[in-house]
């Protein structure tokens, strides 16, 4: 072929390439909905697309998880949802490409899409004999519409010179339909998948008992009127979420169990009815994710309704020797708890309420832990199912492996709210406000500073209870012209607010929050 004709060919292997990647594409996005399809039917809490999502999530070193929370807080999920379908969108189309280049070749791709199905299925805690039957079936569909599509379309005019129109209408018609198929299956598994339909449908139908210890009334001096401060009572669709999750488990409160076991004297197994049947109590608690930077917002205060932690312990009998609790969740996640955190008079409790309601789902429905004064890594596990009465020798939670800290104290902190960090406000008197926390050992008191200026005290409202934050507020006298501000709390022990810069990892970010803004 000389160079002319070698250039005239440029552009129909283009082409080509183009098409063989589109079949890969369309016919791999097809096995995939075939698959999430079967799931729906035989596995609804449970399919190759979120096993694998799940196994890279597990997968992930503890530094890019920090990273994606830093840059993403608690949209990370959807971020990271839409990088794993951009992923495999690549790897089908090269599935395509690969099939092109030596016939069988793309099949073997689609093979390994299955295994790595099959593989990241078994890992999963919540697995089923039947949810192995969708990355099967997910592979065969998508091998078997490759084959069909390179056969009756691709391969055998390879040969035959250009395309004709018939063949490429009827490529692209084929490829159209496939592409409806995919989101039809996609779309109907996830009708049918719903199980969290039918989970909230139970939730709706809980009745929360009025609890045994009701929590005091708010005190009227502990909300302070100043616009654009955090609510005092973070509303349950407010509250952060951070967890290992990658889909809101579905668990239903009507199978749902608590098993203690570990070094126990005996072992104890509790329904969710049972548990409702204890006397409850309802206590105000403020926690937060050990990611949370200086002033970020993953962190949140709410009334929270459970079983104490201690009587259930109290039941099964600890042993001597034991140091820590490991609560799993149902979706394989743990946690290490500090045994004594879990004993002591602190109100650390099996929750099933939230602001006078049942668990939403995508806090822990129907049931989670709260233990004040800790980071929630090493114990807020929520749709919690099991805990171990062990020590911090034999076990480990989830992220102590990945470079945290065994033990998870939550540090004295605090954060502005107002002003907005990077607006324009009126010279002269500046009201500062925000809210600062120590769970477990309460706030005696705030500081601000404007620019390099002295500390000046803040009013800080009336606490709830030494578990949850304070609002407080502060007025500054600010001329023309850019300002910073910066904040310090002091806890109900005295110890102020550490101006030491640290990052969230290993065991909670450090240092003063500061808001710059402009003044005129």
């Amino acid at each position: 072929m000389n160079e002319q004709e070698s250039r005239a060919a440029r552009p129909a292997a283009v082409a080509d390439r183009r098409r063989w990647a589109l079949a890969g594409l369309v016919c791999t996005g097809v096995g995939v909905a075939a698959g999430e399809f079967v799931a729906a039917l035989a596995s609804p809490l449970l399919s190759p697309v979120t096993a694998v999502g799940q196994a890279v999530i597990d997968a992930m070193p503890g530094g890019v998880k920090e990273w994606a929370v830093s840059w993403f807080g608690t949209a990370d999920k959807a971020v990271f949802i839409v990088s794993l379908i951009v992923v495999m969108a690549g790897a089908a189309a090269l599935i395509g490409l690969l099939e092109r280049w030596r016939r069988g070749l793309g099949l073997a791709g689609i093979a390994v899409f299955a295994a790595a199905g099959i593989l990241a299925v078994a890992t999963r805690a919540d697995v089923s004999t039947a949810a192995f039957f969708a990355p099967v079936v997910a592979g065969l569909v998508a091998a078997a519409m490759l084959a069909w599509v390179a056969g009756r379309y691709l391969r055998a005019r390879r040969g035959a010179g250009a395309p004709t129109g018939t063949s490429r209408r009827g490529f692209l018609q084929a490829m159209a339909v496939g592409a409806v198929v995919a989101v039809v299956a996609a779309g109907a598994s996830t009708a049918f998948r719903n199980a969290a339909v039918v989970v909230s449908g139970l939730r709706a139908k809980v009745r929360l008992p009025r609890p045994a210890v009701p929590a005091p009334p708010l005190p009227a001096a502990a909300s302070l009127d100043v616009a654009g401060l955090t609510p005092l009572v973070t509303a349950a669709g407010d509250f952060y979420r951070i967890d290992t999750a990658l889909l809101v488990p579905a668990v239903d409160s009507s199978t749902w169990k608590l098993t203690v076991t570990g070094m126990v004297e005996r072992t104890v197994e509790l329904d969710f009815a049972q548990l409702l049947a204890k006397p409850l109590v309802e206590h105000y608690t403020t926690i937060a994710c050990v990611s949370n930077n200086v002033g970020g917002n993953l962190v949140g205060n709410a009334r929270w309704l459970g079983w104490p932690v201690r009587e259930l312990l109290a039941e099964a009998g600890v042993r001597p020797g034991a140091d820590m609790v490991l609560s799993t969740s149902t979706d394989g996640f743990t946690a290490g708890t500090p045994l004594q955190t879990l004993t002591d008079a602190r109100e650390a409790i099996i929750a099933v309420g939230m602001n006078g309601a049942p668990l939403p789902l995508e806090h822990g429905f129907p049931a989670r832990l709260i233990v004040p004064g800790l980071y929630g890594y090493v114990s807020a596990t929520k749709w919690v199912t099991a805990l171990k009465v062990t020590t911090f020798a034999a076990d480990q939670g989830y992220w102590v492996p990945r470079g945290w800290s065994a033990l998870g104290p939550i540090k004295t902190a605090s954060r502005i709210d107002v002003p907005r960090d990077g607006s324009h406000v009126p010279s002269g008197r500046v009201t500062v406000a925000g809210v600062a926390w120590d769970p477990g050992a309460g706030i005696s008191g705030v500081q601000v500073q404007l620019d390099d200026g002295p500390w000046q005290d803040a009013e800080p409202a009336a606490a709830i209870n030494v578990d949850t934050w304070v609002q407080w507020r502060a007025v500054v006298t600010a001329g023309p012209g850019s300002h910073r501000v910066r904040a310090r709390a002091r806890n109900g022990a005295g110890v102020v607010q550490t101006s030491a810069i640290a990052p969230p990892a290993p065991d909670g970010a450090t240092g003063y929050p500061q808001i710059g803004f402009t003044a005129g």
